[in-house]
């Protein structure tokens, strides 16, 4: 099997794998639904009401993902998932329901993306480590990548399905049938076979745990870079199915079939780019920076594309820059973290990942509404090249990376600690790369692991 699908040769993960693309394609139908349902059934096109939508379903992440890290560090992360997905497919159902019984107010569709977003805070810090439980940690850093292929391959098929639905048996029943979804990795879930699950360590009740996690995150400066960018660009530039949804309606006079149709065209760019994930052994930071640029000069090209055809092609670059981006910060957090506070350390990640979207998702759909999605898309743009100017500014100074040239392939490279103590030997080896491994695998915390990045 290529090494890009290693991963998959287990039997736990792959049944997990292919349950998780049943329900990231169910959730991906009802989040097309859920925007055109807030954007054409109960308002009049307002951008900002599914920007709204939006920041309620990402909020409680922003209140709830340090107590969630916590949780999934001290239970089973299987039976919680159990839980997590039992709920959050009983609020997809009965919204549906309501919808399909004629009922549905617009603060309905908001109390069902807050209650949503309540499970998948609990939801998405016990899925990180139980990763981990599955495979070795030779291919944690593979399944983490595959896992974005699964999201991302739903996200091809999901959303050109539910553009069909919509326009066919309205929204209501794209909800039900995301309902249903969830069974699967429940069920999967419950089907596994639990003596060849690999054992994560369990962080037993104790006093100061959170700041035990706050502490380690600190000293670590590469973690604190990727948690900077991440922040702004989720914050500001990763508000595609608002600012598409108001482009295909505002700029193109479209409706729910082309807003499916150039979502599924996104994720061509986004598989792809979680496919590459997938095939990397090494995730670092100045992946995250690299492509974070990129993202911002291809959402730009993306907020001047003056046809629909254009428009839809341009999305492709910007959905393997986004993947490349979120991928490159998962990757790298999660294998340069020590087991015992996995869960909080990818916690506060989530934290500023999800947890910044509530500020960002009314702002840009404010923008959007005052003056033009196209506005609004550039301003994300703009963001993302900025901060990531600035965290390779701050790296160069910090971390004394430079830029090599070289007459072969690829031509430029950057030159940081791990390529400096390649060069001087184990001594200073051992003074310079980060993070660096113990026998388990694992990085050991030590004080200047925050001063010896994997850039």
């Amino acid at each position: 099997m290529s090494s890009t699908f290693a991963s998959l040769r287990l039997h736990n993960y792959r049944i997990w794998f292919l349950a998780a693309l049943v329900a990231n394609t169910g959730t991906w139908m009802q989040r097309v639904a859920q925007d055109w349902l807030v954007l054409r059934v109960l308002t009049d096109d307002s951008a900002s009401a599914t920007g709204l939508t939006t920041a309620l379903q990402f909020l409680p992440a922003m209140l709830l993902s340090v107590h969630a890290g916590l949780v999934a560090d001290r239970v089973d992360q299987r039976r919680l998932l159990v839980v997590t997905q039992g709920f959050m497919g009983l609020v997809s159902l009965l919204l549906g329901i309501d919808v399909v019984l004629g009922h549905a107010a617009l603060w309905h569709v908001y109390l069902a993306a807050a209650l949503s977003g309540i499970g998948a805070a609990y939801d998405a810090p016990a899925r990180q480590i139980f990763v981990a439980r599955m495979v070795p940690t030779s291919l944690l850093s593979n399944a983490v990548g595959l896992n974005s292929a699964s999201f991302n391959a739903a996200r091809l098929l999901g959303p050109a399905v539910s553009g069909v639905a919509v326009a066919w048996v309205g929204p209501g029943w794209v909800f039900v049938l995301n309902a249903a979804s969830f069974l699967v990795p429940a069920a999967v879930l419950l089907l596994m076979r639990v003596p060849e699950l690999y054992d994560v360590p369990r962080v037993a009740r104790a006093r100061g745990q959170l700041r035990e996690g706050l502490a380690y995150v600190r000293s670590r400066s590469d973690i604190l870079v990727i948690v900077v960018v991440i922040s702004i660009v989720s914050m500001l530039t990763l508000n595609y199915q608002v600012t598409m949804a108001a482009m295909v309606r505002s700029a193109f006079d479209l409706e729910s079939d082309a807003y499916g149709n150039v979502s599924s065209v996104f994720a061509i760019g986004s598989l792809g780019g979680a496919l590459w994930a997938a095939r990397r052994k090494a995730p670092r930071v100045r992946t995250l920076v690299v492509a974070s640029f990129l993202l911002g000069v291809s959402s730009l090209v993306m907020a001047a594309m003056p046809t629909y055809p254009l428009f839809a092609l341009s999305t492709v670059p910007v959905g393997l820059c986004m993947l490349t981006v979120l991928t490159s910060a998962n990757q790298t957090v999660q294998l340069t973290t020590e087991p015992s506070v996995r869960g909080r350390v990818m916690s506060i990640y989530m934290l500023f990942f999800l947890g910044t979207t509530p500020i960002g998702s009314p702002l840009i759909g404010w923008v959007s509404d005052q003056w033009d999605p196209r506005t609004a898309i550039a301003v994300g743009g703009l963001a993302a090249v900025l901060v990531s100017v600035l965290a390779g500014l701050w790296a160069r100074r910090h971390w004394r990376v430079a830029v090599a040239y070289s007459s072969s392939r690829p031509f430029l490279s950057t030159v940081g600690p791990r390529e400096r103590a390649r060069q001087d030997g184990p001594e200073t080896a051992m003074d310079e790369a980060a993070p660096r491994q113990t026998a388990s695998g694992e990085p050991p915390r030590t004080e200047d692991d925050g001063d010896s990045p994997a850039p």
